[in-house]
């Protein structure tokens, strides 16, 4: 119990483990996290100590679950978490599971790789079936108009050098058939009217339905355009401004039958990649669905092996490579249950030498270990979040429990708010176990259940100060019945927006309320808020001076246990004389307002 307002009483150890043994035995101590290893190596560089190709591996194994991870969260797998934390592999299990990582990427690699291609195909397919379909659209247009729709086409789109010349008779007309994004086509039709000078013929036709990129897997928006124009020169500029635009060109056949007869050909490959899609996501599907079963264990599996290596990197080799080394920093209290470890670990290596644990004699200061349980946990991390104890010192946690829900509930008193609070903390309380076990990533979530017993307490000391404001939501209670007699009828109390209570006639009965304040005040529409905060505002000096006074006087213990004299004359002496003689002079003249004078004996004291 002593434990609990100090820090353990640490103490530093010698460790000699045969190098057979040293795995097992650090994962063992590794389970109970009670011990904390130094590096002996401080000069050597990370890249040369001797696990270091063992860390890598572990590094190249969580990558690969990295990448199974993302693809399972792509797909809305579900990840099966049982809460259990399974124990630390043997070295020789890390080859087994290397190779199912190994071939789990490699398979799911392909896997995409083939389904990016087999998309990329069908959306080329897609694309050429709306192409086939618009272009009949146009030239069926063009059919009924065809031989003024010539002539004037061959009138517009001659060149320069040809619209010099005498004309000698029809042109053949060429053209090309793509598809751009949406987005892209006004700039792509204005740089055609500007290269070209106007002797080209655009037509463009939305298409309604979405299409896939199968690069990033997004829905793009895009339209089939045909472009006429005449001679090889403008052919190659269309070609290049299609080309900067990142357009798809496709062979588009000339007669109506050709046009036909390979719009039936597209469909039939349409369908026939449906078919092959479909099986290679059912395929892809399963393989995330089998790794997703194991994922979360495999995830503590590397990374307790890699944690082990990198506390074997801190240790040392005797001249004999043979043993290794180690020092460490271990609760005095928990060296029965460090050398059982240490046995469990020697056994399960099969090695014959015991390990050797010798305390050392040592002046550095030793690190601070708060015991803590599932309780004081939160306040713990609440504390360390402003700063760790020095080693032995007077640890604030214990009183936290207590102080840091009050001065909340000092701020936040609501009888109603603070049920809510409460009520939720409660439900956390109760279903910590299953709640426990449904592991999220959400920060903020985290957040709340791990500070459960925080919120609780905060809640319920809410409601008690809201009994004091007499506050629930907003609105008064009226248990006991108002000490004040109201004077004023009705239709005054309910329309004088001014109305205020005055304790020096006899609207008061002399007697105070039994508990919190008189709900008379919800009335009092002038001076309520002036009562009510001058009186909250002195509450919260008065618990604010108190709360100073007892730290200070908590630090009058640290001073004596450490025998540090100077520190006892020129702090804790000249800090509680400052505190006393100011802050709780301060609140001293509070009570004796409040106990000496009255509204009735207000004129004859001259108070300003």
């Amino acid at each position: 119990m002593g434990s609990l307002f100090r820090s353990e009483e640490m103490a530093l150890y010698q460790l000699f483990l045969q190098s057979e043994a040293a795995y097992a035995c650090v994962s063992e101590l590794g389970e109970l996290g009670l011990v904390q290893f130094r590096d002996l190596n401080p000069d050597v560089n990370a890249f040369q100590r001797k696990f270091v190709n063992e860390v890598r591996r572990c590094d190249e194994m969580e990558r690969k679950l990295r990448y199974l991870e993302k693809e399972i969260k792509k797909d809305n797998i579900p990840m099966q978490d049982t809460g259990e934390s399974p124990e630390a592999p043997q070295p020789r299990e890390m080859i087994d599971l290397e190779a199912t990582f190994e071939k789990l990427e490699n398979e799911l690699r392909e896997v995409n790789q083939n389904a990016e291609a087999l998309k990329r195909n069908y959306l080329e397919l897609t694309e050429l079936k709306h192409i086939l379909r618009k272009t009949q659209v146009f030239f069926d247009e063009q059919d009924g108009r065809l031989t003024t729709t010539t002539e004037s086409m061959t009138r517009a789109l001659v060149t320069d050098e040809v619209r010099t010349a005498h004309y000698l008779g029809p042109v053949q007309l060429g053209f090309v058939a793509g598809v751009i994004l949406r987005e892209k086509l006004p700039a792509f039709e204005r740089m055609l009217w500007r290269a070209c000078r106007g002797n080209v013929f655009l037509r463009q036709a939305m298409i309604e339905s979405h299409l896939e990129d199968p690069s990033s897997g997004d829905q793009v928006h895009k339209s089939v355009f045909i472009i006429f124009f005449q001679g090889d020169q403008l052919k190659i500029r269309v070609k290049k401004i299609c080309e900067g635009f990142r357009a798809t060109l496709y062979p588009c056949p000339e007669a109506p039958t050709d046009r036909r007869e390979m719009a039936m050909g597209v469909m039939t490959r349409i369908e026939d990649l449906n078919t092959v899609l479909g099986q290679t996501e059912d395929h892809r599907r399963r393989v995330l669905v089998a790794a997703a079963k194991n994922l979360k264990n495999w995830f503590v599996k590397v990374r307790k092996i890699k944690a082990i290596y990198h506390t074997l990197n801190l240790f040392n080799l005797d001249v004999t490579q043979k043993c290794l080394i180690a020092e460490c920093w271990v609760p005095a209290l928990d060296i029965e249950t460090i050398h059982l470890a240490l046995r469990r670990g020697t056994e399960r290596s099969g090695s014959s030498v015991p390990p050797i644990l010798n305390r050392m004699q040592t002046y550095e200061n030793p690190p601070t270990y708060n015991r803590t349980n599932k309780f004081t946990k939160a306040f713990q991390a609440l504390i360390d979040a402003y700063g760790v104890a020095t080693y032995r010192e007077m640890n604030p946690a214990p009183y936290t429990i207590i102080t840091f829900p009050f001065l909340f509930a000092v701020m936040f008193g609501d009888l109603g708010h603070g049920a809510v609070m409460a009520l939720f903390g409660l439900w956390m309380i109760r279903k910590e176990k299953g709640l426990a076990a449904q592991k999220t990533d959400s920060e903020i979530w985290n957040i709340f259940f791990g500070g459960r017993y925080i919120i609780f307490l905060m809640g319920v000391f809410s409601m008690y100060t809201g009994l004091i404001y007499n506050d629930i939501f907003s609105k008064s209670l009226n248990i006991f019945g108002s000490h004040w007699q109201i004077s004023y009828n009705k239709s005054t109390v309910i329309s004088n927006k001014f109305l205020q209570l005055n304790p020096e006639t006899a609207d008061y009965t002399d007697t105070p309320y039994p508990f919190g304040m008189d709900p008379i005040w919800q009335v009092a529409g002038a001076n309520k808020i002036i009562f009510q905060n001058a009186y909250k505002m002195k509450i919260s000096i008065i618990l604010g001076v108190i709360h100073m006074i007892f730290g200070v006087i908590m630090s009058y213990y640290n001073h004596t246990y450490f025998k540090n004299r100077l520190s006892l004359i020129y702090e804790f002496i000249p800090q509680m004389v400052f505190l006393l003689f100011l802050f709780f002079y301060m609140v001293l003249l509070m009570f004796i307002k409040w106990n000496r004078y009255s509204a009735k004996n207000y004129g004859s004291y001259n108070l300003p």
